[in-house]
């Protein structure tokens, strides 16, 4: 019998309107979105479902997905689905915590709003993040390294599909050589900042001291973090991890990997958009994939786990 894996996507798939199904239909979804607006002090569910702009700001684009998350993921608990692993990408890796029962969901929601706060603040002037396509891993690996000022490898998305970070200038130099390597496109991402940069070690520190007032539990599902793409087997190490999670690369495709080698051979997206089923079929055509973004997909998620 193969094994199930829950994951969760990060920030970029979020949308006005995401999980409004789950908020009206099922009372425990609808829960979370309150809860959230609790944790936060903000109304999360008028941020996921009403026009607004803010959506697309850090500070306010993780809760709001975190929040759209563990309302799908209460609403396929109660329904008697768990799965053998967790991870996620990213923010994201909140969401596993939530399943794992290494934290509650109101204290993932309290870290996750202070981790967007952090995150924004300590955004330097001139950062960005693009994505690599078609080059090989070593190759970009090399590039950054030897590119003048701050360049590194943030996401190891998929084959075919690197996402780097760093000082806008650095970047930009890194892209010429990287084009000139070979890579197919270079793609400039739309996002605030240079994410899982080493130039973020900041937001990691206090992020650090905000988990200090966080309560960690037992591992009630395995999980695997972005830091090591491996499985957290003392509880000790979560928060050592998330501090540098912040500021570290995230090792996507081999946490897949080492899911995949661990017998895994189902996968749940749960979350808005089909990011993560998209790099699934990049990674590995050999496994079933699922995504749980509006209510009837609970229907097709009854059959896959049948």
């Amino acid at each position: 019998m193969g094994k199930t894996a829950f994951m969760f996507p990060g920030q970029g798939a979020q949308y006005v309107g995401m999980g409004k199904d789950f908020y009206e239909q099922i009372p425990v979804s609808r829960e979370m979105y309150e809860l959230a607006g609790k944790a936060s002090g903000l109304d999360v569910a008028a941020l996921c479902f009403e026009e607004n702009e803010q959506i697309n700001i850090t500070e306010y684009t993780q809760i709001a997905m975190l929040a759209t998350e563990v309302a799908m993921l209460k609403a396929i608990e109660e329904r008697g689905f768990k799965p053998d692993v967790t991870a996620g990408l990213s923010l994201g890796e909140y969401g596993a915590l939530a399943a794992s029962g290494v934290m509650s969901a109101e204290d993932v929601f309290k870290v996750v709003r202070k981790r967007g706060i952090y995150m924004q603040e300590a955004v330097p002037n001139g950062g960005a993040m693009v994505a690599v396509l078609g080059l090989d891993t070593a190759v970009i690996e090399k590039i950054c390294e030897e590119t003048e000022g701050f360049v590194s490898i943030a996401n190891y998305n998929c084959p075919g599909q690197i996402v780097i970070t760093g000082e806008e200038g650095a970047a930009q130099a890194a892209v010429e050589k990287l084009t000139a390597a070979g890579a197919k496109r270079c793609v400039p991402l739309k996002v605030s900042g240079p994410f899982h940069s080493p130039m973020l070690a900041g937001a990691g520190e206090k992020l650090a001291a905000e988990l200090e007032h966080v309560t960690i539990g037992e591992i009630q599902i395995p999980y695997i973090a972005n830091v090591t793409a491996d499985y957290v087997t003392d509880k000790a190490e979560v928060k050592p991890l998330l501090e540098k999670q912040v500021s570290s690369s995230v090792r996507w495709q081999q946490t897949v990997e080492r899911m995949i080698a661990d017998g895994v051979d189902t996968f749940v997206e749960i979350g808005p958009g089909k990011t993560l089923s998209g790099f699934m079929r990049k990674i590995s055509r050999d496994v079933k994939v699922v995504n749980v973004e509006k209510v009837e997909d609970l229907e097709k998620l009854q059959e896959l786990m049948a």
